[in-house]
C-alpha cells in the first residue's frame, strides 16, 4: 500500500524552517544575546561638526565607549549642533566629563573623545526639561586654531594699515630729509674728527681728575661726618642750657616778685625821706650863701622890734 505525501505541507515547512535559520543566522550576526547595549546622551555643539559622521567612533581616553547616533541642527538656533551620543552602559559619564571633536590621524575622520569625569564628581543625571543627559563641550583644537588664526589675521591686518600708514608719500619726505640731516652731520663730523679726537682726550683726563676728586671725598665726608656729629652734641648741649636757662629765668621771677613785693615799698619809702633831706640841705645851702658867717658865729637873732629888750628889767622897776 503506497504512502500519500502531502507535498504543499513540507513545502510550507521547509520555508518556514528556510526563513528561521535565515533569521537566526542575521540576529546572530547582528549580535544576538551578545548585543551591547547603549545608553543616549546629548552633546551640543557650537561649532562645525564637518567630517564627524553617523556611527564616528565615541572615546572615552581614547578608548571606544560607543558612537554618534544622531546629527542634527538645533531648531532654536542653527548656529548649534545637536549630537545624540549612544554610550555603552557602565561607561562612567559624571557631571565634569567634556566632550571634544577631534580628528583621527591626516584622514580628517572626525570622532568624539570624552575627557575627565574624576570620581569625586557625582554621575550625570537628567535634568527637568531634557529628554537626555546633557555632556558639556569644549571647543576642538581646530575651532581653537581658527580663533588664534583669525587674531593674528586681524592683528597682521592693522598691523599692515599702520605700516601703509607709515609709509605714506609725507613720511617718505620726512624719511629722506631726516636721511639727509644725518649724512650731512656725518660729513661735519668726519671733516672735525681732530676736534672730536682732542675732545675725546680732554674727556678722558676729565674723567680721571674726577676719579681722584671722588677719591678725595672720601675723607672729606669723614670729616664732614664728625663735624655733624659735633654739631649735634652741642645742639644737645644747648638743649640742656636751655633747660638751665629756663629754671633760671623762673628763680628770676620768683625774685622779681619778691622785689616788687617786698623791697619796692622800701624804696619808695626811702625815696621819700631822701627827698625831705635833700629839701633841707638845699634850704641849708641857701641859708649859707646868704650868711656864710653864720657856719662860725652861729645865726643871730633877729633884730628886736621897737619896745623890746635882751636885757631883762630890774626889780621893782615900773614898765
Amino acid at each position: 500500500m503506497e504512502t500519500k505525501v502531502n507535498y504543499a505541507l513540507v513545502g510550507g515547512f521547509v520555508l518556514i524552517l528556510g526563513a528561521v535559520m535565515v533569521g537566526t543566522v542575521l540576529w546572530i550576526a547582528s549580535g544576538g544575546v551578545f548585543q551591547t547595549q547603549y545608553d543616549l546622551y546629548m552633546a551640543i555643539e557650537d561649532e562645525s561638526v564637518a567630517g564627524l559622521n553617523l556611527n564616528a567612533p565615541l572615546k572615552y581616553n581614547g578608548v571606544n565607549v560607543g558612537k554618534v547616533a544622531q546629527i542634527h541642527l538645533d531648531p532654536e538656533n542653527p548656529e548649534r549642533v545637536i549630537l545624540l551620543l549612544a554610550i555603552e552602559q557602565g561607561t562612567p559619564i559624571r557631571e565634569n566629563t567634556v566632550a571634544t571633536l577631534k580628528t583621527q590621524g591626516l584622514t580628517g575622520i572626525a570622532y568624539v573623545e570624552l575627557s575627565g569625569g574624576n570620581k569625586s564628581s557625582p554621575p550625570l543625571r537628567t535634568l527637568p526639561g531634557n529628554e537626555y543627559p546633557v555632556i558639556r563641550t569644549a571647543p576642538s583644537i581646530s575651532a581653537r586654531l581658527e580663533n588664534i588664526l583669525t587674531n593674528v589675521l586681524g592683528k597682521l591686518d592693522n598691523t599692515s594699515s599702520n605700516l601703509n600708514a607709515m609709509l605714506s608719500q609725507e613720511n617718505q619726505t620726512s624719511v629722506k630729509n631726516a636721511l639727509a640731516d644725518i649724512a650731512s652731520v656725518a660729513h661735519t663730523i668726519a671733516a672735525r674728527n681732530d676736534k672730536l679726537d682732542a675732545s675725546l682726550v680732554n674727556a678722558d683726563r676729565t674723567l680721571q681728575n674726577t676719579a681722584r676728586a671722588s677719591a678725595q671725598l672720601g675723607p672729606l665726608f669723614e670729616r664732614i661726618e664728625r663735624s655733624a656729629r659735633s654739631i649735634e652734641k652741642m645742639g644737645e648741649q644747648v638743649t640742656l642750657t636751655s633747660a638751665s636757662a629756663g629754671e633760671t629765668v623762673n628763680s628770676i621771677g620768683a625774685d622779681v616778685k619778691n622785689f616788687s613785693t617786698e623791697t619796692l615799698p622800701e624804696l619808695e619809702r626811702l625815696l621819700g625821706e631822701l627827698n625831705v633831706l635833700s629839701g633841707a640841705l638845699r634850704r641849708l645851702v641857701e641859708q649859707t650863701e646868704r650868711h656864710p658867717n653864720g657856719l662860725l658865729f652861729g645865726r643871730s637873732p633877729p633884730p628886736e622890734g621897737p619896745g623890746e629888750s635882751s636885757t631883762p628889767a630890774p626889780s621893782g622897776a615900773q614898765p
